[in-house]
């Protein structure tokens, strides 16, 4: 596997990542990692590689921008000093579009989107050992639909970033669509967007199978 014994891997991002997780600090007992894919990744890595001490944190908040990863980046990643950084941000730039398409000052056009999260990953990349990039989703199986035609826009906006600076990268729209094959989008996130326990599982393993995750606990 890529991570190695006693790194940091820091999640971030918006109420995927967030599930309920402990503030200010999600690491911890008691439910602090949340109740989403990042407590299903940090739990996997505790019972198939306990020897690696890997050291799982979640700063995901609810109802987070790209705008907004920016405004707190100095002090939720910078200052944590991770060995490894998972960024899954987008589906609320996006979202606000359709939802509330007349309160604008909350809209992240996909331009101010791809500037700032190669801003963010340019300024940061250097200082950590491995970077995911993951994209945003919406689980509607149309791909003519108004918001997921966006989203997926999006999604390729993280792709190309990811490929710049070679980081990890992560197309979850393409792990859900692997599973909504034989399922109704509802049976996964009521919404679309809030995922059940099953996607968030989706999720995890999307991202564990990036990172090389191996079920035996061999590297």
């Amino acid at each position: 596997m890529k991570i190695e014994t006693a790194q940091k891997l820091l999640f971030i991002g918006d109420s995927i990542t967030d599930c309920d997780r402990a503030k200010p600090e999600g690491e911890g007992l008691f439910g602090a990692l949340g109740n989403g894919y990042v407590s299903y990744v940090d739990a996997l890595l505790l019972a198939v590689y306990p020897q690696l001490a890997i050291r799982v944190v979640n700063k995901g908040i609810s109802g987070n921008t790209v705008r907004h990863l920016k405004n707190r980046w100095q002090e939720d990643v910078i200052h944590q000093a991770p060995d490894w950084l998972a960024i899954m941000i987008g589906i609320n730039d996006v979202w606000r579009q359709y939802d509330t398409p007349f309160i604008k000052e909350e809209h992240v056009y996909i331009d101010e989107y791809e500037e700032t999260l190669r801003q963010l990953v340019k300024e940061t990349k250097p200082f950590i050992k491995g970077l995911v990039l993951m994209t945003p989703f919406y689980l509607e199986n149309n791909e003519q639909d108004p918001m997921r035609q966006t989203m997926d826009q999006y999604g390729e906006v993280v792709r190309k970033i990811a490929e710049e600076y070679d980081c990890f990268f992560v197309d979850t729209q393409a792990a859900f669509k692997e599973v909504l094959n034989n399922l109704y989008p509802a049976a996964l996130a009521w919404d679309r967007v809030h995922p059940s326990a099953a996607g968030h599982m989706v999720l995890a393993r999307a991202f564990l199978k990036e990172i090389g995750f191996n079920w035996s606990g061999r590297n």
